[in-house]
């Protein structure tokens, strides 16, 4: 069953139309018609190309050296930032053996850093159970947070336990890293001079 629309509305409808005489003016108005519906196709393939461009990437500033922190006295220390955790610290080696360097996260709140305004936001070292896992290509639509994290533990500097960076305890932790301080600013990346 279908709405039927009253005659006396359908008449109403179809007076009002012919006043607004809309069809004569596309008549007298060809160029301009024209004009409108190039000028719609023009918009429309625009965005379909931006649609089909492929995404920009993002360019990181690479830096030569990175912080490390040692696990034996708690300091922060600078080495060479292609160097993968745990690596040899300043007071040596943990009393297990292994090295006692991890990779550290320093940021701040302030655009000019200094030593005093400085925080260790976590600390990192590859996941020995994942090697393979961080050699696999990224599923498809994996952010640049979630490639980051694999294959990665990270922990706070007062936490014991070691978490995989993509599980919901590593993302708590960058997540608040990343919380505004008590004047609304966000915490920045600090890196070693």
């Amino acid at each position: 069953m279908f709405l039927r629309i009253p005659d006396w509305l359908r008449y109403e409808i179809q007076e009002r139309w012919e006043r607004l005489a809309v069809r004569e003016w596309i008549n007298k108005n060809p160029r301009l018609i024209i004009g409108i519906t190039c000028a719609s196709v023009f918009v429309s393939l625009l965005v379909v190309i931006a649609q089909l461009a492929p995404e920009e990437t993002v360019k990181t500033r690479e830096y030569k050296k990175a912080w490390f922190y040692d696990l034996n006295t708690g300091e922060l220390f600078v080495a060479r930032s292609e160097q993968i955790p745990p690596i040899s610290a300043p007071s040596g080696p943990l009393p297990n053996g292994e090295p006692a360097g991890v990779r550290a996260y320093v940021f701040s709140f302030s655009n000019e850093p200094n030593e005093s305004n400085r925080f260790i936001g976590f600390l990192e070292i590859p996941d020995p159970q994942a090697k393979k896992d961080r050699a696999a290509p990224a599923e498809p639509g994996a952010g640049g947070a979630q490639r980051w994290g694999r294959g990665r533990l990270i922990r706070r500097v007062e936490d014991k336990q070691w978490v995989p960076a993509n599980s919901n305890q590593g993302w708590a932790i960058l997540r608040e890293i990343f919380l505004p301080n008590r004047t609304g600013q966000h915490a920045r990346y600090s890196p070693p001079e």
